[in-house]
């Protein structure tokens, strides 16, 4: 019986292994995607069409699966509004338009900040959250890391395109980060992958009309075979696949872990990035995402000390548990 339990946890290791891996290849690369579309697709065009093609496939695919996957409550429709508009619309609208200016390297490191800039969002909304003066420094340590990546003497020029493109990207990063505390808010019933193939739905809908208003066109778009493969990746396996393996993957190893993936996540975009698009990738970018992840470490210590625990067959202390984690928010 032990034999059988060993082999059985060690296949579950594997294969929520498998599904972090997976996950991170699929939103790491969606930034290299992203990056290699912008040359013959408008931006917020071009965000509208990874929803079209992201909501079509989960829709169908959380049809087939059954389940509560549609929403029926007050809570649900809520749910899918928040995540409609903060978690996807007005992320992606300001994600796509920031990486015009930025390498994919970069984008992925500022838009690892959400869970350094989330604490900030739940102090106000969630009136159980507090944080002393170590999580303060964490959330410092993320803003000094932006910094370092910027640069000072960039600072002082707004109209930097490199300062730019981190505006809009880190826009984005605090769309998601104020939506995932106001989503834990919600009181929903419809399971998460249900929820995100609604929300990218109505994402799409914001996003083209988004589009619209600032003038683009479809005319405007360069038919070339890297563009049709830019917006198929973004749709497919950046989307279609990524948060149905983020899901999986917190159903496996719970919220705390599956959150590693904002720092994975940033290796995988500027790696891919690198060798893809022939990015360099500056010493100073590598600084600032060790200053950012820092500055998570010390905000999330005591879920991190609890891992650390549990992962050597220690108890964790009672208090801790994965409902400290605000709701998981798409990562790319």
């Amino acid at each position: 019986m032990n034999a059988e339990s060993g082999q059985t946890k060690a296949k579950s290791g594997r294969r929520t292994l498998l599904l972090f891996i997976i996950t991170s290849l699929a939103f790491g690369t969606a930034f290299v995607g992203i990056k290699a579309g912008l040359d013959d697709i408008p931006p917020i065009l071009f965000a509208g069409f990874r929803y079209d093609i992201g909501a079509v496939v989960l829709l169908t695919y959380v049809y087939w699966r059954g389940g509560y996957w549609q929403p029926r409550t007050r809570g649900d429709l809520i749910a899918v509004v928040v995540a409609g508009i903060f978690l996807s619309g007005l992320s992606a609208t300001l994600l796509f338009l920031g990486q015009q200016y930025l390498t994919t390297g970069t984008a992925a490191v500022i838009f690892s900040l959400v869970p350094v800039l989330a604490p900030l969002f739940a102090l106000v909304l969630l009136p159980e959250e507090r944080f002393g003066l170590v999580e303060l420094v964490g959330i410092l340590l993320g803003l000094v890391g932006v910094v370092i990546i910027v640069g000072l003497n960039s600072l002082s020029n707004f109209g930097n395109s490199t300062v730019r493109g981190v505006a809009l990207v880190g826009g984005a990063a605090v769309a998601i980060a104020f939506g995932s505390v106001l989503l834990s808010r919600t009181d929903r019933s419809i399971s998460g992958l249900g929820m995100t193939a609604w929300a990218l739905l109505l994402a799409a809908g914001l996003v083209h009309s988004f589009s619209l208003l600032m003038g683009e066109s479809p005319e405007d778009i360069t038919p070339t075979i890297g563009a049709l493969i830019a917006v198929l990746w973004v749709g497919l396996p950046a989307t279609a696949l990524a948060f149905p393996s983020y899901y999986g993957l917190i159903d496996r190893a719970g919220p705390v872990r599956a959150n590693l993936i904002s720092y994975t996540v940033p290796l995988v975009a500027t790696s891919v990035g690198a060798i893809a698009l022939g990015e360099v990738i500056s010493v100073r970018t590598i600084f600032g995402f060790v200053v950012i992840v820092i500055g998570f470490a010390l905000i999330e210590r005591q879920n991190i000390w609890c891992e650390i625990l549990r992962l050597r067959g220690l108890p964790a202390p009672p208090e801790q548990d994965d409902e400290h984690i605000c709701e998981c928010a798409p990562r790319g």
